[in-house]
């Protein structure tokens, strides 16, 4: 299996309703659909925040599934996105949630 392009790495914060919402599960699920490692936690301000990594055409993916899509009962205001450069190797074997 050979990676398309360089890989990616974003750190990300998702801002609306998401927690209390699994939120955290279906961003694992979505992650691991996709194909993209990294974390997810939730953080004491109400919003969740987390790392992805993988190919560029899947970390994009992902960033737009964070930014649009979300768990069915979620809102998503924002999802800002940050710390975004190309990486040599994954720091992460797979995607998980953070407590």
């Amino acid at each position: 299996m050979s990676t398309a392009g360089p890989l990616k790495s974003a750190d990300y914060e998702v801002f609306g309703r998401v927690q209390g919402v699994c939120f955290r599960m279906y961003t694992e699920g979505e992650a691991k659909k996709i194909g993209v490692v990294g974390w997810v936690m939730n953080t004491s301000k109400g919003t969740v925040t987390g790392q992805v990594q993988g190919p560029e055409e899947k970390v994009n993916s992902m960033k737009s599934w964070l930014s649009k899509v979300g768990s069915p009962n979620s809102r998503i205001d924002r999802a800002d996105f940050s710390n975004e450069k190309t990486i040599s190797k994954l720091d992460y074997s797979n995607f998980s949630i953070r407590y």
